[in-house]
């Protein structure tokens, strides 16, 4: 098993993936950012849409949302947050190397680094072929990750986050000559500890940006945040759009 596959990792440590701060950040950016604009009717596809962070400040924009994610208990906690919000949403347990649904969507999403999670690099990019197809002629996609050059400027540094009546422990390891990463996770609360690693293709701009084009899309643009600032030494993030033609 593959260490996405793994229901205990998004259950156990959702606290620390998902925390409340990063829902607020996402109702700001959906709606503030020029480049998650939608408007009422059009259809928005999330891939790996986790708890529907992203999938309910844009369907209450009046958006038809539909969100694909590979974990069950993901998609259970989506389906709380939409009734919670009291919005509408299509959720589909489903693997991204192989959704596909042509020429349906206006705008397809990847946020918070769910892209690169593939060891061979042709799945991540058939993860953008098919995101090509299922986007109607004019459609966009967009991904957003953390680019190989803004982990460059503080890898190395370990973290601890504080959760509830514990810690998490965090450390990343460059692996394969700087195209991949490890991120060990030891969570200590009282006298449980509990350990997970992540794994995930590290992308700089150019890289990221020819794998667009090589999946087929057009136009692609690199920002360093939802403000459409430049993807420079300030970065906060790198945020990919392409536009199938």
């Amino acid at each position: 098993m593959d260490w996405y596959e793994d229901d205990d990792l998004w259950t156990g440590f959702a606290e620390v993936m998902f925390p409340p701060r990063r829902a607020a950040e996402a109702e700001r950016v959906v709606a503030t950012s020029p480049l998650l604009k939608v408007a009422p009717g059009d259809r928005v596809l999330d891939l790996a849409c986790g708890p529907a962070t992203h999938l309910v400040p844009l369907a209450r924009r009046g958006a038809v949302v539909t969100g694909v994610d590979l974990s069950e208990a993901m998609l259970a906690r989506a389906r709380e947050a939409c009734e919670r919000a009291e919005v509408q949403a299509r959720l589909v347990r489903a693997d991204m190397r192989e959704h596909v649904e042509p020429d349906t969507y206006d705008l397809v999403i990847n946020m918070y680094t769910s892209f690169g999670y593939f060891t061979d690099p042709g799945e991540n990019l058939a993860v953008l072929r098919n995101a090509c197809i299922s986007l109607a002629p004019g459609g966009r996609l967009l991904v957003d990750v953390m680019g190989k050059e803004v982990f460059a400027g503080w890898v190395g540094r370990p973290q601890a986050v504080d959760v509830d009546g514990g810690t998490v422990f965090m450390r990343d390891t460059v692996l394969d000559d700087w195209t991949r990463v490890r991120s060990d996770w030891t969570w200590v609360r009282g006298n449980e500890v509990r350990r997970t690693s992540l794994h995930s293709t590290l992308y700089s701009a150019a890289e990221l940006q020819a794998l667009f084009e090589e999946a087929g899309f057009t136009g692609v643009e690199c920002f360093g945040d939802f403000d459409l600032s430049p993807y420079d030494n300030h970065a906060r993030r790198l945020i990919v759009r392409g536009t199938r033609a």
